[in-house]
């Protein structure tokens, strides 16, 4: 049996761990399976149908469904989400240095309302220690599909040296990448989404296109903004990327309203993900396209749990599509779902052809 036939099984089990403890499970399986299988697909795969391939940034997307940063914050499960059949994955998010993030518990699971809360605050090895396992992962031809790094700043930079952050991590990755994301929209990290102004946004952008425009290839460039920005605001903060060399944006992050919901949230804080994220984003998604014409590339992301939400995000405007929180809840299968449901609609949009 594969991994999609057993999550009905394994689902229950999950549920009943801490979250954090099986993510690291999970995540520590996936692991050590990348370090000896390579999860390419065969052509024949649903995944690697060519109705369903995506150009973007001068880059191919077998397919239009990536994994969003914050499952794989080290870059060490690549293979494995290959072969589930995303069409890019992007890791991180990863700090110029090395940091443990928030105390425990800091994971939380609203089963009622299909969501998760995190406070995690950007736990992870550092940009060095990315670097080493990227070189490793490259030199065995891998991955296959565009491979995305999430860049964060490091919790104890202050802001007025978050510019030089970023650059630190890029200098360290933006050669390993295939396309890069500033990420300045996790409420985890005091002070990070101060950062989401038309000055910092063209500050941190500025210092990082200097080393980029360096490499033979310059790299795409992507700004993530949070979902709690005013439209006016976030068409501000993508007009200022844009000008500064940005490819695009990813909409959008986590949110921090948690009005509305069923379950329970008492004393929790953090950054609010699934079912109650989709609308918002969507429509901030879809604002933001209106402002800035078809040709930059927009990546929608927040509360797809259906193919309905996948489906949804590309009306609006989305060039690609990524979850997280959707494959937490639906497993392994939820990518195949979603692709066959996007493939379906490609298909019935399509003019009959008359002999």
């Amino acid at each position: 049996m594969t991994m999609p036939d057993l999550w009905p099984l394994l689902r229950p089990l999950a549920f009943r761990m801490d979250p954090e403890a099986a993510h690291d499970l999970a995540l520590g399986l996936l692991s050590r399976w990348s370090s000896t299988f390579s999860g390419r697909l065969a052509s024949t795969r649903l995944a690697r149908d060519p109705s369903l391939g995506v150009e973007a940034m001068g880059l191919h997307f077998p397919n239009p469904i990536g994994l969003a940063a914050g499952l794989d914050k080290n870059g060490t499960a690549i293979p494995a989400w290959q072969a589930m059949g995303f069409g890019f994955v992007e890791v991180g998010t990863v700090t110029a240095l090395a940091q443990p993030g928030n105390p425990k518990p800091r994971l939380f699971r609203l089963e009622r309302d299909g969501a998760l809360v995190n406070r995690m605050g950007f736990n992870n090895q550092g940009a060095e220690a990315m670097a080493r396992g990227l070189e490793r992962l490259r030199a065995r031809g891998l991955p296959e599909v565009p491979l995305g790094v999430n860049l964060g700043k490091s919790k104890v930079t202050p802001p007025e040296q978050a510019a030089d952050d970023y650059r630190r991590s890029f200098e360290q990755l933006g050669a390993l990448a295939d396309y890069v994301v500033v990420n300045v929209s996790s409420p985890n990290t005091p002070g990070l989404r101060d950062l989401q102004r038309v000055d910092e946004v063209a500050r941190i952008l500025d210092a990082i296109q200097a080393p980029n425009q360096r490499l033979a290839k310059p790299r795409p460039i992507l700004l993530k903004l949070a979902p709690d920005l005013t439209d006016e605001d976030a068409i501000d903060c993508a007009r200022a990327a844009l000008g500064a060399g940005a490819a695009g944006l990813i909409l959008t992050n986590t949110t921090i309203r948690f009005e509305g919901l069923e379950s329970s949230t008492e004393g929790l804080s953090g950054g609010l993900s699934g079912r109650p994220l989709l609308e918002r984003s969507t429509a901030l998604l879809g604002q933001v396209r209106a402002a800035i014409g078809p040709e930059p590339v927009l990546v929608g992301v927040g509360g797809v749990m259906d193919p309905q939400g996948a489906i949804a995000k590309l009306e609006a405007g989305a060039d690609l599509v990524q979850i997280y929180t959707g494959f937490i809840y639906q497993g392994p299968a939820f990518v195949q779902r979603l692709l066959a449901a996007i493939k379906r609609a490609r298909t019935a949009d399509q003019p009959t052809k008359i002999a």
